[in-house]
């Protein structure tokens, strides 16, 4: 079973990184894999690219004429790709040594028409002591009421996720309108796809979590005003989502907010008071303000959607 990895970039600020990436995947255990690199519409960051891999067969490399977009691009890295699976990590990310290998014994003891595995942070400037671990997803990092045992799950992230190639061929690819595209904040390219497949094959994304991707978190990315900006289009593009999915109808963000409701804030509560801890009252807070914000990110997609 061979596998493509598509990984898409469009800033030569992240050669350093995208490299890091790249060898990454050629470093793991699994043999019968390429990487295809898609650069949007930076011919610099493009010959940096083709200097660096040119003698490796096992590297492929695509370069748009002009910013085409996340979405986009990774259409392109799939047409381009070999593999019987295609799988997606991300520029600033890093696999580990047994990730491909292990997302193919997904496909082959459950039949799978999808797989992907865990994010784990590497916190480039320190891992932020006010940001509660049930919000890591706002920076790509798998967060607390995530499963953490193998099973099924309608998505994994972006940046840990792979289908068959069949899956493309018959489906097409993703929603060019979703995803990153300059200065655009709409995400949800995966969900939708992902609840495309599901729908057409009845069964969702396996889930290793042993399947482990390393995310680096910058340090802006852990700034309070960046995170509260994040969560803000986070529950615009929920909302997005329940218009472009009515079918879907926010099950598994639903089941999260219970829980965040039910289990983790009188958990979190307790915590204040038994240890009284700063940090405990300080996440706690946190916890409470970030879930407002989603909250009102989504409202503010219900009203403009509707004007």
């Amino acid at each position: 079973m061979k596998v493509s990895v598509v990984i898409c970039a469009y800033s030569p600020d992240v050669f350093d990184h995208l490299v890091d990436a790249v060898n990454s995947v050629l470093a793991g255990t699994y043999d019968d894999v390429e990487v295809v690199v898609v650069v949007d519409g930076d011919e610099s960051l493009c010959e940096r690219i083709r200097d660096r891999y040119e003698s490796h067969d096992d590297v492929v490399l695509h370069c748009n004429d002009e910013n085409l977009g996340l979405s986009a691009s990774r259409n392109e890295g799939i047409e381009r790709a070999a593999g019987d699976v295609v799988a997606f990590l991300d520029d600033d990310a890093v696999a580990h040594p047994e990730w491909v290998e292990r997302l193919v014994s997904l496909y082959r003891r459950h039949d799978a028409v999808a797989a992907g595995g865990r994010m784990t942070g590497r916190w480039v400037a320190g891992k932020p002591t006010f940001l509660p671990e049930e919000f890591y997803w706002l920076v790509g990092v798998t967060h607390r009421g995530f499963p953490t045992e193998e099973c099924e799950v309608r998505n994994t992230f972006g940046s840990n996720i792979s289908f068959r190639r069949e899956v493309f061929e018959e489906l097409g690819g993703f929603e060019p309108n979703l995803g990153r595209f300059g200065e655009k904040h709409l995400q949800g390219e995966e969900t939708e796809f992902a609840a495309r497949v599901r729908q057409r094959y009845g069964e969702g994304v396996w889930y290793d979590p042993d399947a482990v991707v390393e995310h680096k978190v910058f340090d802006y990315r852990t700034k309070p005003g960046w995170l509260v900006k994040r969560a803000f289009w986070q529950g615009y593009s929920k909302r997005v989502m329940a218009d472009v999915l009515p079918e879907e109808d926010g099950g598994e963000e639903g089941d999260f907010l219970k829980q965040l409701l039910v289990e983790f804030v009188p958990d979190r509560v307790g915590d204040v008071v038994r240890e009284r801890r700063s940090t405990d009252a300080v996440q706690l807070l946190s916890l409470g303000l970030l879930t407002a914000v989603v909250g009102l990110g989504y409202v503010y997609g219900v009203v403009t959607r509707r004007l």
